[in-house]
């Protein structure tokens, strides 16, 4: 399972690489930010003039099910289901706290659900999810909303923080089961 992960982080990377300019999107991987209630990690974050782009990458293999609102999707592989945390719901999450943390309006971060696995979805998903094409939809979004002086803020703020930051995904994985088992709302 971690190298399945780790071969996917590298495979959306490398797509990223080949079909975005590296001057006109900036990137940033495994952003891991505090939040009022834990912390929140990132797969792959690209800054640019034209927003932020929030890529949320999954490497799953079977078939999908899922919808907009329910909480968790199903993986069925082999006959066997398996369900996990909904990615749009993890995104909005992510947006939100990232909005917050580099004080900026959510309405310019977009999001993007990448699945590289072998998978096929088998419910109607938004355009936001997809299993090809990261390179194409992120350069649909090209009317320019943010000038060079914003974009560089929040490079600044994201290279010190990557920097500086002494979170781990030990840390992120622990806050996640802390905030899971809660029961506070």
């Amino acid at each position: 399972r971690i190298l399945r992960g780790w071969f996917g982080e590298k495979k959306t990377t490398f797509n990223m690489w080949l079909s975005l300019n590296a001057e006109t999107y900036r990137r940033f991987h495994d952003v891991i930010i505090p939040a009022k209630n834990g912390t929140t990690q990132i797969d792959h974050l690209l800054v640019s003039t034209y927003g932020l782009f929030i890529v949320e990458k999954k490497n799953i293999k079977g078939w999908i099910f899922g919808s907009e609102n329910q909480p968790k999707w199903i993986q069925s592989l082999y006959g066997k289901n398996y369900s996990f945390q909904n990615p749009i719901r993890q995104t909005f999450r992510q947006k939100k706290i990232l909005s917050e943390y580099l004080n900026i309006d959510e309405s310019i971060i977009h999001t993007v659900i990448f699945f590289v696995g072998d998978c096929k979805f088998k419910t109607q998903l938004p355009p936001t999810v997809i299993r090809s094409g990261l390179g194409r939809y992120i350069k649909q979004f090209c009317n320019p909303i943010l000038q060079p002086e914003e974009i560089n803020r929040i490079v600044g703020l994201l290279e010190n923080h990557m920097s500086e930051s002494s979170l781990t995904t030990r840390d992120h994985v622990r806050s996640l089961r802390e905030r899971h088992s809660s029961t506070t709302v």
